[in-house]
């Protein structure tokens, strides 16, 4: 079993990593078409050279996207060729009967999620963050808007309301606001600063040439404003320099556990975290896709078509491939738009193509 594991091993190995060749070659290009325009538009020393940079450290995220993809078509032609070649027919003759089959398939499809969970939790996670520095390196920050990211915490008896225009190449911040409110709901102070860092350990922002407007209804004058300028304040709070990043960038770019935080932040803070838990949710599922797309890919070795190519075939892995991509993607806006149980959003295509999976291995393998 030993030498039949590493023969089939061997093959889909290859396919597999022809396939996700020829697509990340595909979206590469298409990413950088896409940063052509930035060149013309003349932005602050942005060359040719580093747009091919910017391009290739997108790409570890495409990988991660079209690996469980890439899995599925290169198993179908693997598979295909092996029955088409009657080679998969000497294997059955061999001991290699459909439920060890289908054990090695699901032994090699636990690699592949492996493979898929640590590009998509720390491979990708680096490089789009070493891209978006790239970028704020020529542009000067890193912003999604014009408004920035918009935070909330509470602490003791106040709550504040805290927007982040953009953060530098150097991880300090821009166009802070704070507004805080009692638990009445009462505004009680709006400190504004056009520059903050994060101090060392983690437990305050250091705001620079703040200005800070205090409202008061209490005291001898009655109700007044009151405006203060300071060079530095300090103020003390929770949310640390990876919350700031988490909200100005992509969740789907996230690592799991960076998703995890941010969202019992949200939660704790009586915000909506839906959007980061479908998110959540969809990082868990994912790479376990791997698993049902080897399974899908097993029925192909027991059809008979001797006299026909395998193109066909390998057209429908693609087919299937594209509608498990789109019905992922489909089910997390429909479940962020219902309200859906995050993962039942997150995880319903994975296990309807689960289903599927096992309904075509029990009627064409077993049953046939």
């Amino acid at each position: 079993m030993k030498t039949l594991r590493r023969l089939i091993y061997r093959e889909v190995f290859a396919a597999v990593a022809f396939v996700a060749a020829g697509f990340l070659a595909l979206f590469f290009f298409f990413d950088f078409v896409d940063e052509l325009p930035n060149l013309s538009r003349g932005v602050t020393s942005y060359r040719l050279t580093q747009a091919l940079v910017y391009v290739a450290l997108m790409v570890p995220s495409h990988l991660y996207e079209l690996l469980p993809i890439a899995v599925l078509i290169g198993t179908i032609f693997v598979m295909a060729r092996l029955a088409q070649s009657s080679e998969y027919t000497i294997l059955r003759t061999s001991g290699l009967g459909p439920g060890r089959a289908l054990r090695s398939l699901l032994l090699l499809g636990l690699i592949f999620t492996v493979a898929t969970f640590a590009t998509g939790d720390y491979l990708a996670p680096m490089a789009d963050r070493a891209g978006q520095l790239l970028k704020a390196r020529l542009e000067g920050r890193i912003s999604i808007g014009q408004t920035g990211a918009w935070l909330k915490e509470r602490q003791a008896w106040h709550t504040y309301n805290v927007n982040v225009k953009a953060l530098t190449p150097e991880g300090n911040m821009q166009g802070v606001r704070i507004i805080e409110s009692d638990t009445r709901g009462f505004l009680v102070s709006i400190t504004q600063a056009p520059r903050g860092r994060f101090a060392r350990d983690d437990d305050a922002w250091l705001l620079e040439d703040a200005e800070r407007t205090e409202f008061s209804t209490q005291g001898p004058g009655g109700a007044h404003v009151e405006r203060t300028r300071m060079p530095s304040f300090r103020w003390p709070t929770e949310i640390t320099q990876e919350m700031v990043s988490v909200a100005l960038l992509q969740p789907d770019r996230m690592a799991t556990i960076d998703l995890f935080q941010y969202m019992r932040h949200l939660e704790a803070n009586n915000q909506t975290s839906q959007r980061y838990e479908i998110e959540f949710w969809r990082k868990v599922f994912y790479p376990l896709s791997c698993l049902v797309m080897v399974v899908l890919a097993l029925p192909f070795a027991y059809l008979h078509f001797r006299q026909r190519g395998i193109t066909t075939y390998v057209f429908i892995g693609v087919l299937i491939g594209i509608s498990f991509f789109l019905l992922n993607n489909v089910f997390g806006y429909i479940g962020n738009l219902r309200a859906w149980q995050p993962w039942l959003a997150a995880g319903a295509p994975g296990l309807i193509y689960t289903l599927f999976s096992l309904a075509a291995f029990g009627w064409l393998v077993l049953r046939r």
